[in-house]
């Protein structure tokens, strides 16, 4: 990645240390957007900032790090996932309406409420029924019913002072569609809790509603949680694949590979600090019911300190064996056999207490299945709690 963003999230840390360690926490990527400096999106459960680096490293020092603030609000209020099959230009701009006041170092042609005559402060889909009228017939892809000339603008017209081009691209949005919005939420908490350690627990003023709601919510039931992931992980055609380089963009894009059978690797921590049985059947019950309904090769592996015992299967078995191993935990082995494993697995899910040592790293989509008491590792990887 470009020198001018590492300059920027370098200046970011300092001034302002949650934007900073929030874009840290992302998958990054080189790529061409239109003329626009960045873009984000949630790309098979995982957040994504795309980067233009001449567009970008052309900006001035304030603006790119109003860019970047601009790019850390769409993914905390989930923007990309909430169209919801509204007009997408309307959404679009709805969307940098609900974010851009209060943001330092935006272009004088930034979509702000003022232009269209409504206040600051409201949610995008609030913004989104004032601008677009009640019985907007148009495509999802243009413009609402109207006339020729609207038909360029959108529903939402030009406004009365700045225009309609929104500061980043929203071309890319459209790949979150595949993600289901509870998993994407709870990846992004995942990244919010850790740019809060990161930044001595200090959330920026204009981030204190939308990250206490993020960080206090409603509780999801976590067997929706695991079935969403591994949904996502199941997609079937073209899949990203961060073992295989990119041809252009070697280390930082995924390259592309077909997946049929779904092939997951498995996890079960045998340390003491897990030995609860109904903990480890209950997982266990799910795990078989969601292998029952897809065409799956799971291996499952029981671990403390090092791979004790391998099993695998297609489809659901009758049962999946108990297996005490008792002792501490290191949580690497697991990721190291992943590694070998052929074809490589299209996600880890590791039911654990995560207290141990873990890759610094993501190589695979992961889904931490923690216990009511656990301790998320690392910062990478989605938490899901066995509480219910």
């Amino acid at each position: 990645m470009g020198g001018s963003l590492e300059n920027a999230v370098v200046r970011l840390l300092r001034d302002r240390p949650f934007y900073g360690h929030f874009i840290l926490n992302l998958r990054r990527e080189e790529r061409n957007l239109q003329g626009k400096g960045g873009a984000v999106t949630v790309r098979d459960g995982i957040p994504v900032l795309s980067v233009a680096p001449e567009v970008f490293g052309a900006l001035e020092p304030l603006a790119q790090r109003g860019l970047l603030e601009h790019l850390v609000k769409h993914l905390l209020h989930l923007h990309p996932l909430r169209r919801k099959g509204r007009n997408r230009h309307d959404w679009d701009i709805a969307a940098d309406l609900a974010i851009n006041p209060g943001i330092a170092g935006l272009p004088d042609d930034a979509l702000l409420p003022v232009h269209y005559g409504v206040e600051d402060g409201l949610a995008a889909e609030e913004y989104y029924d004032l601008l677009v009228p009640p019985f907007d017939t148009g495509n999802l892809d243009g413009n609402g019913y109207g006339d020729a000339d609207s038909a360029e603008r959108g529903a939402a017209g030009e406004g009365k002072a700045g225009g309609t081009v929104t500061l980043d691209s929203h071309e890319l949005w459209g790949d979150a569609e595949s993600t289901p919005l509870p998993l994407a939420e709870e990846m992004i908490r995942a990244i919010a809790r850790d740019s809060l350690r990161g930044s001595d627990g200090e959330t920026p003023v204009e981030l204190a509603a939308v990250v206490g709601a993020l960080l206090h919510p409603s509780p999801i039931p976590w067997r929706m949680i695991l079935r969403q992931f591994v949904a996502t992980a199941g997609r079937t055609g073209r899949s990203s694949s961060w073992m295989r380089e990119h041809r252009r963009f070697s280390h930082i894009t995924p390259g592309v590979r077909k997946r049929r059978r779904l092939t997951l690797l498995v996890a079960i921590d045998v340390s003491d600090s897990t030995n609860s049985v109904e903990l480890r059947e209950t997982f266990a019950r799910e795990l078989l019911q969601i292998a029952a309904g897809r065409d799956a090769a799971i291996t499952l592996l029981y671990a403390n300190s090092r791979v004790q015992r391998i099993v695998s299967f297609k489809g659901a078995p009758g049962a999946i064996e108990r297996y005490d191993g008792g002792g501490f935990t290191d949580l690497r082995p697991v990721f190291d056999y992943a590694r070998g494993m052929h074809p490589l697995p299209a996600a880890v899910i590791y039911l654990t207490d995560g207290v141990g040592p873990a890759p610094e790293l993501m190589e695979f989509p992961t889904l931490w299945v923690l216990t009511a008491e656990g301790e998320k590792p690392v910062p990478w990887g989605i938490e899901l709690r066995m509480e219910k």
